[in-house]
């Protein structure tokens, strides 16, 4: 009797679905195999509340994300500054350098999550597979979750937390890579000028 209980496991064990992650370098392959990338995204923010846009990436270093109403907000990743504009205000917006957010570590030149230290936690099953990031020189600065589904590798989603433990997560709807963006609206003085702020 427990030879056929073992011999059964064994053939269920056989036929049970095997965990297949996606693995970290098709993961970081995927993220070099483009530069320039559009998205809609929903965006939860840590109190609740949720806004929507259109996210845009040129990597490396720039990203742009428009905010739909009533938010109307707006921030930009470039000239390795992240700038965060308000709508209502007239004062310049304000900025922090982008290699102290953990999205510096997807908008990098070339990523490579293999990086000592880069990597703290990765796994998943056949339908996503998440991979949490921080910088290794400065854990202080938060990090990054991100999530992404196989056939063929694509980025859906990211959860970044903060120094504090506030966590932001932005939803991606289908990414476009490849899009022609104009290397203008990641350029903050350009932006501020358009909208009469200065320093």
């Amino acid at each position: 009797m427990r030879i056929l209980a073992t011999a059964l496991a064994a053939v269920l064990g056989l036929a049970a679905p095997a965990f297949a992650e996606i693995s970290v370098n098709d993961i970081s392959r995927y993220l070099n195999s483009f530069q320039t990338a559009q998205a809609e995204f929903t965006q939860v923010n840590n109190d609740g509340s949720i806004s929507t846009g259109d996210l845009s990436i040129s990597r490396p270093g720039r990203a742009r994300f428009d905010y739909d109403a009533p938010n109307n907000g707006l921030v930009i990743a470039g000239g390795q500054q992240v700038a965060i504009f308000d709508p209502v205000s007239n004062t310049a917006p304000e900025q922090y350098p982008l290699s102290q957010t953990p999205l510096s570590l997807i908008l990098a030149r070339n990523v490579d999550f293999g990086r000592s230290g880069m990597l703290v936690a990765h796994g998943g099953d056949n339908t996503q597979t998440s991979v949490t990031l921080q910088d290794p020189q400065h854990p202080e600065y938060g990090n990054i979750q991100l999530v992404f589904t196989p056939n063929p590798v694509t980025l859906r989603q990211w959860v970044i937390t903060d120094d504090a433990g506030s966590q932001t997560t932005v939803i991606l709807g289908d990414m476009q890579t490849g899009a022609q963006v104009g290397s203008g609206q990641f350029n903050i003085p350009l932006e501020m000028q358009r909208r009469g702020l200065s320093n």
